[in-house]
């Protein structure tokens, strides 16, 4: 059976302390929660990922144990919600910096790759392709991070209809700046990200231009850098959106 890796990438880019972080420890399909850590690769800690150019920048690591083998089925053309919160736990209660602190801002962005097994461990050399961004709205200054807030954690990723049925996994990133001195130059990017394990069903036989990660993302790509306070325009990293 042809297999397939789905990542959701979020990127959030924050000026804040370490009670910033967030991690995506949760799926729904099309409505129906799969539970939490269900089909999803949680990591132990809400640690960022510094370096671009190493393989955690792909689904993170130090996962909690054991690893969840499920494998959720998605229909192509689907919904998957991605749930965020404060801590590998999840949601434990009233929380101001769940999701992630409001003064976080940044883009969400989501990735596909092809894999053999979306429960295999080795996740080097996929091939991603991107089929959702959020990025700044300069009309009225709302980055991705805003809509994940005050959604309460959950971002939403329509599934291609026409790409191969296959397993996926969906690949969670966030990215933050700490203060505005790191947020201009790299290595003031972190990132925080997990990945959810996917089949999807009744799919197409699409082949999308990809780009690898490691690789996708240099410390001059657009978007690795920002000032959140006096930036106007943004270009959301990586590729443009793949569409059907």
């Amino acid at each position: 059976m042809k297999a397939s890796f789905l990542a959701l990438a979020s990127l959030v880019l924050t000026a804040s302390s370490v009670g910033a972080r967030t991690v995506f420890s949760a799926i729904a399909v099309d409505g129906v929660a799969q539970g939490h850590g269900v089909a999803v690769r949680v990591p132990s800690t809400n640690d960022p990922v510094k370096d671009i150019t190493s393989d955690d920048i792909i689904c993170n690591k130090d996962f909690i144990q054991p690893v969840s083998k499920v494998v959720a089925s998605v229909p192509a053309g689907s919904v998957v919600s991605a749930e965020f919160h404060h801590t590998p736990a999840g949601y434990v209660g009233p929380d101001p910096s769940d999701p992630l602190d409001p003064t976080n801002k940044g883009p969400v962005i989501a990735y596909l790759a092809a894999i053999p097994d979306a429960t295999q461990t080795d996740v080097t050399g996929l091939q991603w392709f991107k089929i959702f961004e959020d990025g700044l709205n300069p009309q009225n200054h709302q980055w991705g991070s805003d809509h994940l807030f005050n959604s309460g954690g959950f971002a939403n990723v329509t599934i291609p209809s026409c790409i191969p049925s296959g397993d996926y996994l969906l690949r969670q990133l966030t990215l933050r700046y700490l203060a505005l001195s790191s947020a201009t130059s790299y290595p003031g990017a972190q990132f925080f990200l997990s990945c959810a394990q996917l089949h999807v069903t009744g799919g197409g036989d699409a082949t999308p231009k990809t780009v690898s990660f490691p690789g996708a993302y240099t410390p001059t790509t657009p978007g690795i850098t920002a000032n959140i306070y006096t930036d106007t325009t943004y270009t959301v990293p990586g590729p443009a959106v793949f569409t059907c």
